[in-house]
């Protein structure tokens, strides 16, 4: 079967399953496994936003769905030369990728009869799920419950070492200029570490907020986590905005790596958010994995 990704997470997925030579195309931010990109024909272009900050992005992208333009570029005529035979997309959010919708209008223009395979979970549970839809759909089902089972394992041990530890208040900052709360499945992660989300909203969108009214939710712990951004980066933007909340330990986490992709590398931020609230419970997390902000 002849695999198109037009998502990191559903790269990872891919990879995770053992099927990354079936994979033939592949977006330009598909940077794990990093053999991905390079080896893969890129199939979705977007803006370079290197070198820009928070603020500029955000206006970029706000300006742009003002005016009704794509984020992304979809290459149509190099996906339909792939000849693919499935296609993974998304329709949960058209800031992260290109919606299933344009990529199917593409499909019928060109007269491809790939099948197309929209992943939209909002939970950490519904996760997991797309982990086996993508299994059933490129006929490894029983490999993916096999890789399900390994992450449900995983989170079972987590659960156990906080078992009866007080939870610590936690909020997730999933971009710093404007402040956005944390969404999806993030709140769900932060449960699985043994902590209690504050000014945050499971299941549902990430929103706008202040920082004001984050800080009056009485966090012991921010965890910034910015989309678009590993450590380095979340790094900088977590010493930037330190100084709003004044007593909390704040946090900056690898979040591409381990927060807002909704792949199997979630499990990894659940055990590095894990050992952040309880460092005498679990052992410390793995070089390149976070940060605690001076």
């Amino acid at each position: 079967m002849r695999l198109v990704s037009l998502l990191p997470s559903a790269t990872e997925i891919v990879y995770a399953l053992g099927l990354g030579d079936d994979l033939v195309g592949v977006t330009f931010e598909c940077d794990e496994p990093p053999a991905a990109r390079a080896e893969k024909t890129v199939v979705v272009g977007g803006r370079d936003t290197r070198g820009m900050t928070p603020a500029e992005i955000d206006a970029y992208v706000k300006a742009r769905m003002a005016a009704g333009e794509d984020l992304y570029t979809l290459h149509a005529r190099a996906l339909a030369d792939l000849d693919a035979d499935l296609i993974l997309t998304q329709d949960l959010c058209r800031v992260c990728a290109l919606p299933s919708g344009q990529v199917s209008d593409a499909l019928d223009y060109l007269g491809c009869r790939a099948d197309v395979l929209s992943l939209d979970p909002y939970s950490l549970a519904e996760v997991l799920a797309t982990i086996v839809a993508v299994g059933e759909a490129s006929g490894v089902r029983e490999r993916a419950l096999d890789l399900v089972e390994a992450l449900r394992a995983r989170l079972a041990r987590v659960a156990a070492q906080v078992a009866g530890e007080r939870r610590p208040r936690v909020a997730v900052v999933e971009w710093v200029d404007p402040p956005f709360t944390a969404g999806h499945w993030v709140p769900d992660l932060v449960v699985a570490a043994g902590g209690e989300p504050v000014g945050a909203h499971g299941g549902q969108r990430s929103v706008e907020t202040t920082y004001a009214e984050l800080a009056a939710t009485s966090p012991e712990i921010v965890l910034v986590t910015p989309c678009g951004f590993h450590l380095d980066g979340a790094a900088e933007q977590a010493h930037r905005i330190r100084h709003h909340f004044p007593n909390a330990q704040v946090w900056a986490i690898d979040g591409d790596g381990l927060v807002v992709r909704p792949g199997p590398r979630l499990v990894d931020g659940v055990e590095a958010i894990a050992a952040i609230l309880h460092p005498d419970r679990l052992p410390a997390a793995k070089p390149g994995q976070l940060t605690r902000a001076a």
